[in-house]
């Protein structure tokens, strides 16, 4: 136990290395304050932040189950460990300039410590896992690519975590789960996924590129997209490599590309052959 609690603590201190470096880095810091943010890029950013603890939560889970624990330590230690890693981004929010420590963002790592938490408590599993897919967006107008790489970054990772674009977040229900008597198949999901399209800034797309003067790209709309699409759950998979069972856990989190509906808010429908 001691071993695993040095080990969540070497692994959390590294990512937030990884945070500072893609994230923080090169952005002024500030005395700690408080920020409303609730209205912000459409709540993408708290959809990923219900995803991101409930990653964190489901898999701190999975390791305190190999301490021999009670099950509902497990579970609560789990649940809270994923609380408090993002708590702790939190605090480091609080002390940007840019950015501060979010009240709505705390709630949104709350729903997704409860998500992993509650499904465990009532079911011993989890029936509805979150998951996240991205796809890469690509800016042709010259002064769009400028904004993207100034709020979204450069690269590869920095893209991954911050282009609101190109992200989708989703909640992927095991049918048989819930349909045990039914003879579908113990793998297949359905999955309802939420992202956005437009957003070049927080309310609206319209920023300052030097003093006195500003970027009006307010014509483009900014959109909620919904989705309903099809899934495989990959922890159905039935194996007795212990190693491969911890690998498709974690791929697990990856929204597996599958044809696609889609609503925006804008009222428009479509269907993707293929829906990363």
């Amino acid at each position: 136990m001691l071993a695993l609690s040095a080990g969540t603590v070497a692994v959390s201190a590294g990512s937030m290395l990884v945070l500072n470096e893609y994230w923080y880095k090169g952005f002024p810091r500030r005395q700690f304050h408080f920020y409303n943010d609730a209205g912000e890029w459409l709540q993408m950013d708290k959809a990923g932040h219900v995803f991101t603890t409930y990653f964190f939560a489901k898999y701190s889970r999975e390791l305190w189950r190999w301490t021999g624990l009670p099950r509902k330590k497990q579970i609560w230690y789990g649940g809270l460990s994923g609380l408090a890693y993002q708590s702790v981004i939190e605090v480091l929010d609080g002390g940007s300039a840019n950015w501060g420590f979010s009240w709505s963002d705390m709630a949104a790592n709350t729903l997704g410590a409860a998500a992993m938490v509650s499904q465990e408590l009532l079911w011993n599993e989890q029936r509805v896992q979150l998951k996240f897919s991205w796809s890469p967006n690509r800016y042709p107008d010259p002064v769009l690519q400028r904004r993207a790489n100034d709020i979204y970054g450069v690269n590869l990772l920095e893209r991954m975590l911050k282009d609101y674009n190109g992200q989708t977040y989703w909640a992927s229900v095991n049918l048989s789960r819930f349909f045990p008597e039914s003879r579908l198949p113990k793998w297949l999901n359905i999955s309802f996924g939420y992202g956005a399209d437009g957003l070049f800034d927080a309310y609206e797309n319209v920023w300052d590129v030097a003093e006195g003067h500003q970027a009006d790209y307010s014509h483009i709309r900014r959109v909620r997209q919904f989705y309903l699409s099809a899934d495989i759950d990959l922890t159905r998979i039935p194996t007795r490599r212990k190693g491969i069972k911890v690998l498709l856990q974690a791929l697990n989190m990856i929204k597996i590309p599958a044809p696609a509906l889609e609503l925006t808010s804008a009222g428009r429908f479509r269907a993707h052959a293929i829906q990363f």
